[in-house]
């Protein structure tokens, strides 16, 4: 298995963010370190165009592979920057059978949350191609139609929370691909996927200063946080 960081110089919402401090450490630190701590023997790969996020991973101790411009556009997939990365490694002798997508957006992802996700991919059968995480919800959802009235999603649901069935929902905090399905399918999540549901607060995605502002009040905090 290799990991891989996208981390891509180019943001617009939030310029910098991928090195933007939070509570004093650079965001992609928190992502490189929570790698590190799951106990992984393989390579861990920053993948960047930005020679300022590439000092900053490998002084908290990622590989760091530059990819090419084209590949770091607005619109860039993050399959091609991940395809990019495993075909440098197989030219390099390198053959891997997964590759496990880590957001550097998620600073509160644990070590052995990503562990979780390594283990299960290693034991699981050859009818995956993707273990992608996600997170609970029990809302009430609604579609706002043209003529500007509202119409309930699923209008037979219970009205109680508690008895609704769980919609779960995809937070791009970590996916770990068979290699040979994005290969074939060119996207991350291949065919078959298995959700696996993490806590909400370690799939907090960091995109926005609002963002910034939780995540420095969670951190703050987090000696008060409940236990789900």
């Amino acid at each position: 298995m290799i990991t891989i960081i996208p981390a891509r110089g180019g943001s617009k919402r939030l310029p910098r963010k991928n090195i933007r401090p939070l509570s004093g450490k650079p965001l992609l630190a928190y992502t490189i370190e929570a790698a590190l701590e799951s106990g992984a023997t393989e390579p861990l790969i920053v993948s960047t165009d930005d020679d300022e996020i590439a000092e900053v991973a490998r002084q908290y101790g990622a590989e760091v592979i530059l990819r090419p411009a084209e590949l770091a556009a607005d619109y860039s997939p993050t399959e091609a920057a991940l395809l990019h990365i495993l075909d440098i490694k197989e030219a390099e002798g390198m053959v891997a059978n997964w590759v496990m997508s880590l957001a550097p957006t998620s600073p509160f992802r644990t070590g052995a949350t990503i562990r979780k996700f390594r283990d299960a991919a290693l034991a699981g059968g050859d009818d995956i191609d993707c273990y992608m995480a996600v997170t609970e919800d029990r809302g009430d959802f609604w579609l706002m139609q043209d003529d500007g009235y509202g119409r309930r999603l699923f209008p037979y649901a219970p009205r109680r929370q508690q008895s609704r069935e769980p919609l779960y929902e995809e937070n791009s905090a970590i996916y770990v691909t068979r290699v040979d399905a994005l290969r074939r399918s060119r996207i991350i999540l291949g065919d078959k996927v298995k959700p696996l549901a993490i806590d909400p607060f370690e799939a907090l995605d960091i995109n926005t200063a609002y963002d910034f502002w939780l995540a420095e009040s969670l951190i703050l905090n987090a000696h008060n946080r409940p236990v789900l």
